[in-house]
């Protein structure tokens, strides 16, 4: 009983810390999808394969739960006391270093536009400034350490309990009772003048809306922590507004970021095609323990199955060890997922693999594109 008890309290803190939930952050990369330009689809696409912006939205809440990115937990939002002027605001958080949702916001922007990153590492940036682009326009995700974003600041709202942060990250669109493709349909009414003002904003100014709203939402609270319909019909224009900004935003840098120059350079990161027939192709027999040092050869490795993980649209099989000490991994996306499912409840399956080495995030990897890459060996 303890046990699950610790359990469902670990799923309620989890659920309760989840930004403008899965329908607002859907709703936010929906609308940004209306306003992106040629050259930015082009390059979300060459990143993101058949996936959408709208697909990857929460992806960044579904990971900082795992091993390998419980450092990005501190950068969906930014903690700031109240009654700071717009200059101190800016300055103040400007000199937090890395670790908030600005920084994070140009960390990965950098990632996108370096020449020395991979292609995973460019896909991976784009699925976090996608979700904390939205994090910023959460008026909860700019507001005090001390209650960790209203957090600790419990309320009745419409005679049920929760916290102020839940509250905002997704009680009162629950209330709304909208699916994510209606509400950015109504949500998606800005007018010329006002895109254009949006996206010339400064990023710092996003993060100083989201500090005036949340300043006036601990105030209202602190008057009264019994909220009503009252509450509702006052505050959801503000959601609404919120959400349209930061689809209007997000397109702006994403249009910003993926110039034809830059969707071009992305096209040439895409390895060329694994031939393995010819007396061109040549795969150097590596050790699975030595895979680190010949990053970017084409090897031949000789190891087992030792676990997978699936993904929309992207499978992992571990091999020598399970995940996460896995030695090398291999990775399938699209119509190349159909030869990695044949294999991934085969642990102990002694194979031999073919094909370039990529390091990503640290970890040796090798793409898999077509079924004769892998070979059982007898």
């Amino acid at each position: 009983m303890k046990k699950l008890l610790s359990l469902a309290t670990i799923l309620l803190i989890s659920i309760a810390l989840i930004s403008w939930g899965y329908v607002g952050h859907k709703t936010i990369a929906t609308i940004a999808e209306n306003h992106l330009t040629p050259e930015a689809k082009a390059g979300i696409k060459e990143l993101l394969g058949d996936q959408s912006i709208a697909d990857i939205a929460s992806w960044a809440d579904e990971v900082r739960d795992k091993p390998e990115y419980k450092s990005t937990f501190q950068l969906h939002f930014i903690n700031a006391p109240l009654g700071l002027s717009y200059e101190q605001f800016s300055d103040s958080i400007k000199a937090q270093g890395e670790h908030n949702v600005y920084s994070a916001i140009l960390k990965y922007e950098g990632v996108i536009k370096s020449s020395v990153t991979t292609k995973e590492e460019k896909a991976e940036a784009l699925k976090f400034i996608v979700h904390f682009v939205g994090d910023a326009h959460q008026p909860m995700h700019v507001s005090r350490k001390e209650d960790k974003g209203g957090n600790t600041i419990q309320v009745q709202f419409n005679g049920k309990g929760t916290n102020l942060h839940s509250l905002w990250d997704s009680g009162l669109i629950n209330k709304q009772g909208l699916p994510f493709d209606q509400m950015a349909k109504e949500y998606d009414n800005a007018t010329p003048n006002e895109i254009k003002r949006w996206q010339s904003d400064p990023m710092i100014k996003w993060m100083w809306e989201s500090y005036q709203l949340s300043t006036n939402l601990y105030a209202e609270i602190e008057k009264n922590n019994v909220l009503d319909d009252d509450y509702y019909k006052q505050h959801i224009p503000i959601v609404q507004q919120r959400i349209e900004m930061a689809g209007i935003r997000l397109a702006g840098l994403l249009n910003e970021i993926f110039t034809a120059k830059e969707v071009e350079s992305i096209k040439h990161l895409v390895p060329p095609p694994v031939v393995l027939s010819g007396s061109d192709n040549s795969f150097t027999p590596v050790k699975i323990d030595d895979v680190q040092k010949h990053i970017g050869e084409q090897v031949n490795v000789s190891t087992t199955i030792a676990s997978y993980k699936e993904f929309n649209n992207l499978l992992l099989i571990n091999l020598a060890k399970p995940y996460p000490n896995s030695l090398l991994t291999l990775v399938f996306r699209g119509d190349a997922i159909a030869i990695g499912d044949k294999l991934k409840n085969e642990t102990g399956m002694k194979i031999i693999v073919l094909g370039k080495l990529i390091n990503y995030n640290g970890k040796a990897e090798i793409a898999v594109t077509q079924a004769n890459q892998i070979l059982q060996q007898p």
